[in-house]
């Protein structure tokens, strides 16, 4: 009897919490090549594993080695984990080589994590922002540049390469267990900044269920843009209550106070360039990935803010 082989995926970010959760949900189907910049993943059989950072030439021999079949990029430097300048290289500049070597190779499916960052927090942002709505976060700091350029330069290739038939996906908080994004690290706190007589609506999803989204989107392969959301929404200070945060509040004016406190202070959950996202709402419509996909998330915001509390009164966090 002659078992086929299994066709070979690459997963970029393969250490973060998410891309184990997409990992999981794969390996069933796929040979899982995994890549991280920040370290060699641990791996099951069947998988592969590389610490390297795509700009570097040992990455181009990851797709000589393997037939590589789909990627799934979900490894982007976080906002607070680098300079401005190291962040752009390895976002925008890797994700470019990234592409361009999928291309070269013959990858024929792409899925791109992008961020509801990139819409931007003003105060003229509509109640539901569509996938159509304009990215205006580099127009309001340069700190985010990279992530709309990230997306931008994926959405260039989506059209000059329809043979990659690349899906990017822009969701709203991931949160939950192994999380590590700036808002994760502000529901972990015990004390958390808000900024007084500001409450911004937000949306949250669980990472399971954000695992569960990028493993539809890979397997059903309907190249486009989507925004990944659960239904329900909640202000940004009742979610830190729910998640046992004492919350700090911060003088909102001057417009450049906030900034000035979150730039002294080092918290790298509220970093200055963020400051705008806990003060005006930025709620995004999943419809679209909803109704393509078929998606209907299973984890309810009570399991997110249940995990942070309960962690909390134990002293884990």
């Amino acid at each position: 009897m002659i078992h086929k082989q299994k066709p070979e995926i690459l997963i970029t970010g393969a250490g973060g919490a998410l891309a184990q959760q997409v990992i999981q949900q794969l390996k069933r189907d796929y040979h899982v090549v995994l890549v991280d910049f920040r370290r060699r993943v641990p791996l099951e059989e069947g998988m592969s594993s590389y610490r390297v950072e795509y700009n570097k030439r040992g990455f181009e021999d990851i797709f000589r080695k393997h037939k590589i079949e789909g990627v799934i990029h979900l490894g982007r430097m976080g906002l607070y984990e680098s300079t401005h300048r190291n962040r752009y290289n390895h976002n925008v500049l890797g994700t470019q080589r990234l592409l361009d070597l999928s291309h070269k190779y013959g990858v024929h499916k792409v899925v791109v994590l992008s961020t509801f960052f990139v819409y931007g927090a003003s105060p003229y942002n509509p109640a539901l922002l569509t996938e159509e709505a304009p990215l205006k976060a580099s127009e309001l700091t340069m700190d985010l540049v990279d992530s709309v350029e990230l997306e931008n330069l994926a959405n260039i290739y989506l059209w000059k390469y329809p043979e990659l038939n690349i899906t990017i996906l822009r969701p709203c908080n991931i949160a939950g267990p192994g999380v590590l994004n700036s808002m994760s690290l502000l529901l972990s706190s015990k004390f958390s900044p808000v900024l007084m007589g500001f409450s911004p609506m937000m949306q949250f999803i669980h990472v399971d269920d954000m695992g569960h989204a990028v493993a539809l989107a890979f397997r059903k392969n309907k190249p486009g843009v989507y925004n990944v959301t659960t239904e329900d929404w909640i202000s940004y200070q009742e979610a830190l209550q729910l998640c046992g945060c004492n919350r700090v509040p911060i003088p909102s004016l001057p417009e450049w106070l906030p900034k000035a406190i979150s730039k002294r202070a080092d918290w790298k959950g509220w970093p200055p360039y963020l400051v705008n996202y806990y003060k005006f709402p930025v709620i995004i419509d999943g419809t679209l990935f909803n109704k393509t996909f078929g998606f209907r998330p299973k984890k309810s915001l009570d399991d997110i803010f249940t995990y942070y509390r309960e962690k909390k009164e134990m002293g884990i966090l």
